[in-house]
């Protein structure tokens, strides 16, 4: 039990040192945070390798766990708009949980394990 007390604490002590949000950063369309300048990613809706140009500006670590839950081909397929990707219900929990924390954080994004 201690260890998770540890933990939560050294998270706590990490999420006080990020810089506060700027107003005028843009909105993820799927956590709906500001986007801080260095959190910043161009997510293709269409993988460019399927045939796709259009992008949206997403949080860094949205933008990773997107394609830590989908493959290229269900993302062309059936995820081509923020709209379904926070429709699915993996995505939809993470979501829950990343809005949360604070627009700076970060943290490692681990591969689905339907993905593996």
């Amino acid at each position: 039990m201690a260890t998770g007390r540890i933990r939560r604490r050294q998270l706590a002590e990490r999420l006080d040192a990020l810089p506060p949000p700027v107003a005028g950063d843009p909105l993820c369309p799927l956590c709906d945070r500001p986007i801080p300048p260095a959190q910043q990613d161009a997510h293709h809706l269409v993988p460019r390798s399927q045939g796709g140009t259009a992008t949206a500006l997403v949080h860094r670590i949205c933008h990773r766990q997107v394609h830590a839950l989908f493959s290229e081909q269900e993302l062309a397929r059936d995820y081509a708009s923020a709209e379904a990707l926070r429709a699915h219900p993996d995505m939809a929990r993470f979501l829950a949980w990343v809005r949360t924390k604070p627009p700076a954080f970060m943290e490692r994004t681990r591969r689905s394990a339907r993905r593996r």
